[in-house]
């Protein structure tokens, strides 16, 4: 069994020790079920059986098969829900509404008028000289980590 934390929800789940659990798929990487208070109907996550609070302590291994189990359990969703949408949604951080730090991917079918709403603001303001300087910030800073 991968390494798992005391305490945490998804762990619990993962070791078929919460009741209530509405899993949906399990495999030797990752565990898929519904949460508690889904935003629609469908609403799926998929988590890694190994304890990983967030994308910055992901390793490449366990991402890979949970990027694999993601585009499969995606394509289940589409069949079984028939929505019109679907977002893939993956939150790092308080400030980005994670609220169990155990590394999660929702998939969340959507229909046009449902419960979501939009997650993108309308517009923004930011100046062409700031999305420039950002810009070069993270194009120097993805030079950096993918060098060999």
């Amino acid at each position: 069994m991968p390494p798992l934390q005391q305490d945490c929800p998804f762990c619990e789940i993962v070791q078929r020790d919460d009741p209530d659990a509405r899993e949906v798929y399990r495999d030797e990487h990752v565990v898929a079920f519904f949460p508690t208070e889904p935003a629609v109907l469908g609403h799926t996550m998929v988590v890694p059986r190994e304890h990983v609070p967030d994308v910055w302590s992901l390793s490449e291994e366990t991402a890979s098969h949970l990027a694999r189990a993601t585009v499969r359990l995606a394509g289940a969703v589409r069949e079984a829900v028939e929505p019109e949408g679907l977002n893939i949604i993956q939150s790092n951080g308080e400030a980005a509404t994670q609220t169990v730090f155990h590394l999660h991917v929702h998939l969340v079918p959507r229909w046009e008028g449902d419960a979501m709403g939009p997650i993108w603001p309308e517009e923004t303001d930011y100046s062409e000289t700031d999305k420039d300087r950002m810009q070069g910030r993270l194009r120097d800073a993805c030079r950096r980590i993918t060098r060999p």
